[in-house]
């Protein structure tokens, strides 16, 4: 039997950033607001014991349970797609907090160049620098008109960092907090890097300098370098997560509660609006029906995507024919990169996940493509994150993988290698894609999303590229022996890469080619609004999350405003 409870103005479907942000602005505004959270409640008390780097890092403890609920992969269409049994390439965060509770703390804005890429692209290079199989188009949004909530976010967020890139947009203000400690090895790095002419800067970081009160109120502490971040949540409130920010903010109104164990299997319809949601409790296997007068799909992007496509609202993308728009422009990231192996000893074990020094000069459109075979780029840092001991076995080329010389060159090598890695964009393509597995369901009996991609000669090209850069800036660090990152062929699901998944629910100006508007409202259902790193028409040379923060800030007025006015918001 079904239960049907008492309706709200707003539901949210998770409670990580996107939820959080939406439910602490609507329920500050008097909306009454119920969060849905499939995993349980948790807290800084809850990581007292968190520096168990085999619970969380290996066994991955605040992650989802694929047991209960995952997605199949397949690299192209001839392929027979397979369920993932097991964390891998990407790590999907379950739980209060969501993935914003075991991030590293990298917090970005995504480039000018980003948001009009389109555009900009043709107007500089012509209309045909990339081939039409590459479904390239811009934002719907300028970076100036999201700077506002840019700048909203980063306050709340309390981001230390220094405003010396030349490449960035313009800011209304400073960060709210100076940057984190200049390391040695961050010295090192920049040294180098002045040295070839490059521009380095402080990397903005979630693991605050400082401690720091946000205008809502909250405390967020400074850190302690424990070097335990990213797959791990903060024990000293020190990484700004949502639970120690918008979560509390939204419960100190009197106007929000979370439902913990709730699973949303379904968004229901009526003609062109939406009424609520459908969901299981995980633990007893109850079912209910959550009525609300707007629903925000706030979860991962597979599951926002995958929501959609369940309960039938949108027009699935057809790669055939290129009709449609759920599930299209699936993008990933690239990862060039290069290690060096040094013979003095330095202090690789203490850190923090945002502890680091990049240079952007390979980023965006910042140099010169006309001769190149690929557009964008990555930012190209070097992260002093701790380096753990399970996880963390840098050995020269030709050693063993395993046995006693495995276990001298890791020994010796722990302190002596330093990595620069790259976080290169991904363009989307018209065979990478999501849609529903036919074959495959979960414990739910709901189909599991099925997931189409692989790597494209512009990835491979730009991969090739911006590794050799990498390898200049370690050799001029000085480093005895640099190895660059293998050249990539097609992509592999198993091994961890990042967890930066966007695409599938695009936002766009029009109709036909976006899901939703540019204030993340459903093209199809107007009180239906979809918020996340899926909104992405193609992915950058960053973490996405200070971005999807602002999107979140930006879908929130959109929220508010719908609520008093109704109709289209834009």
């Amino acid at each position: 039997m079904v239960t049907t409870l008492d309706s709200v103005d707003v539901v949210t479907v998770g409670v990580g950033w996107t939820g959080g942000i939406i439910a602490a602005e609507c329920a500050k505004e008097g909306l009454k607001v119920v969060g849905l959270e499939r995993g349980r409640e948790r807290g800084t008390e809850d990581f007292s014991i968190v520096h168990d780097e085999y619970r969380y890092a290996v066994r991955y403890e605040l992650m989802q349970d694929l047991s209960r609920e995952t997605i199949a992969f397949r690299n192209n269409r001839q392929q027979r797609a397979l369920p993932m049994r097991q964390m891998g390439s990407f790590l999907l965060g379950e739980g209060l907090g969501g993935s914003g509770t075991h991030w590293n703390g990298q917090n970005w804005r995504f480039l000018p160049y980003d948001f009009q890429i389109k555009t900009m692209t043709d107007e500089k290079y012509g209309a045909n620098k990339l081939p039409a199989e590459y479904t390239l188009q811009d934002w719907g949004i300028t970076y100036d008109e999201l700077e506002p909530y840019f700048d909203r976010f980063e306050k709340t967020a309390g981001i230390s960092g220094e405003d010396n890139n030349p490449f960035w947009g313009k800011r209304s203000s400073p960060y709210p907090t100076p940057p984190m400690k200049k390391t040695p090895i961050l010295q090192r790095f920049e040294t180098a890097a002045t040295n070839l002419g490059l521009s380095p800067f402080m990397m903005p970081s979630a693991n605050l300098s400082e401690a720091y009160e946000n205008p809502d109120g909250q405390q967020i502490n400074a850190c302690q370098y424990c070097g335990f971040c990213e797959r791990f949540g903060c024990e000293y409130g020190a990484k700004t997560s949502p639970e120690i920010t918008v979560v509390p903010t939204a419960r100190e109104t009197g106007n929000y509660e979370i439902k913990f164990n709730a699973n949303v299997v379904e968004i229901m319809k009526e003609g062109d609006r939406v009424t609520g949601v459908r969901y299981y409790d995980t633990e007893t296997f109850e079912e209910f029906i959550q009525p609300a007068n707007v629903v925000v799909l706030t979860s991962y992007i597979l599951n926002n995507a995958k929501l959609l496509m369940v309960s039938q609202i949108g027009e699935q993308y057809d790669p055939e024919t290129g009709q449609g728009t759920l599930g299209k422009n699936y993008a990933y990231q690239i990862l060039p990169g290069a290690s060096g192996f040094f013979d003095e000893q330095m202090n690789t074990f203490m850190g923090a996940g945002a502890l680091g020094m990049t240079v952007d000069d390979f980023n965006g459109d910042s140099f010169d493509h006309s001769d190149l075979d690929f557009i964008h780029g990555a930012s190209l840092s070097i992260t002093q994150t701790g380096s753990r001991p399970i996880l963390h076995n840098p050995i020269p080329p030709d050693t063993p993988s395993w046995g006693a010389d495995f276990k001298r060159a890791s020994i010796e090598n722990y302190t002596r290698s330093l990595s620069i890695g790259g976080q290169g964009a991904s363009m989307p393509h018209r065979e990478n894609y999501m849609a529903l597995d036919g074959t495959y369901k979960d414990i739910y009996g709901v189909p599991l999303l099925q997931l189409t991609y692989n790597f494209t000669d512009q990835d491979r090209a730009l991969h090739s590229y911006l590794t050799e850069r990498a390898g200049e800036i370690m050799q001029e660090m000085g480093a005895k022996t640099v190895v660059g990152g293998n050249p990539i062929s097609d992509y592999d699901i198993v091994p961890y890469q990042t967890t930066h998944n966007t695409g599938g629910t695009i936002m766009g100006a029009d109709p036909g080619t976006s899901v939703v508007n540019n204030f993340l409202q459903h093209w199809d259902a107007e009180n239906l609004f979809v918020v996340g790193a899926g909104n992405f028409a193609h992915n950058g040379g960053y973490n996405p999350t200070g971005t999807v923060g602002a999107l979140a800030y930006r879908c929130a007025e959109g929220v508010i405003r719908y609520s008093r006015e109704g109709g289209s918001l834009v």
